[in-house]
């Protein structure tokens, strides 16, 4: 079963008439990021291959709840537990809103609380001489050089996800305040910002655009294996090689786009950033998913318990 919205007539009892087609749509329709379409779309499936495997009772907070332990025999991650909970709420909340669910259940379902997370996320960062060994990375003697360091440029630089930068338009890049900037850059969730550009991320965007002789439409485009310009604009799979190909020339085994856009927020705090003025940069909608962000790294070198004022 690979279409959610076949997955309601089994959870429920929907009365004739109803378009389950179109409840689908209600239900991804306010997702903006393609890969966030396609997790929630792949949670439900799971969820309804889950629910038919041997006889349960109706759709209700129980029955989530226990698909909530199901999940964690699995030994996933708590993220990945709350996306795929979210899913359901999600279906719980349009499921009620089309009268194929009682307000007081879809309640409930949407109430339930997800997996702790427990102690800091082991993400991947980068330092400083390293961000700096990806950027110095490209042979810009070649087109292909320079794209692709102004592409690590604004990942580094001003922390953009991947499709905001596989979308990124020329007419986008905008002077406000006597400063290059990014205004009003609709991000996930549909929440707007606007992105500083620093002189050095502009300056490598400016000379790409030159050597390509781009000034409209897509700021980053395909190039051929001649070493030629070609087509409209590059996908965000496209940006991922990229990412990958000068991390393994530097050195580094695995990096990810988000790892850098996790790095630009660690460098804004190591030099003194505000953690306010980082949740604006990155378009984060809570201080704690910034501050996730951060990572934090145990100082051993000036370790806070060596200043207690004790001695034997």
């Amino acid at each position: 079963m690979n279409d959610p919205a076949a997955l309601l007539p089994v959870l429920v009892a929907p009365r004739p008439g109803h378009d389950l087609d179109r409840l689908k749509r209600l239900l991804l329709a306010g997702i903006s990021a393609p890969n966030s379409r396609r997790a929630y779309a792949r949670a439900l499936t799971d969820f309804v291959e889950w629910y038919i495997r041997e006889p349960r009772g109706p759709f209700s907070k129980l029955v989530v709840e226990e698909y909530r332990t199901h999940l964690a025999t699995l030994s996933l991650a708590p993220s990945t537990i709350n996306v795929r909970l979210s899913a359901i709420r999600k279906l719980a909340s349009q499921a009620a809103e089309a009268g194929l669910l009682s307000n007081d259940l879809a309640i409930g379902i949407r109430n339930l609380k997800g997996a702790r997370k427990l102690g800091i996320r082991a993400g991947n960062w980068l330092t400083k001489e390293q961000a700096s060994q990806l950027l110095h990375a490209p042979d810009t003697g070649a087109l292909k050089g320079k794209r692709d360091r102004a592409l690590l440029a604004m990942l580094l630089g001003c922390g953009l996800r991947r499709d905001e930068l596989a979308h990124l338009t020329f007419d986008t890049v905008q002077q406000r305040d006597g400063r290059w900037v990014l205004p009003d850059l609709v991000g996930k969730g549909g929440r707007i910002r606007t992105v500083p550009l620093p002189a050095w991320v502009k300056c490598a965007i400016d000379e790409w655009a030159s050597a390509a002789g781009l000034t409209e439409g897509r700021v980053f485009r395909p190039i051929n294996k001649s070493g030629h310009m070609w087509g409209q604009g590059i996908t965000a799979k496209v940006i991922w090689w990229v990412v990958l190909r000068y991390a393994k020339q530097v050195g580094i085994s695995k990096l990810a786009p988000h790892d850098l856009r996790r790095t630009c927020a660690k460098l804004c705090r190591a030099a003194g950033g505000d953690l306010e003025q980082i949740q604006l940069l990155l378009g984060h909608a809570s201080i704690q998913t910034t501050e996730q962000y951060l990572g934090t790294k145990q100082n051993l070198l000036e370790a806070v318990n060596d200043r207690l004022g004790l001695e034997l």
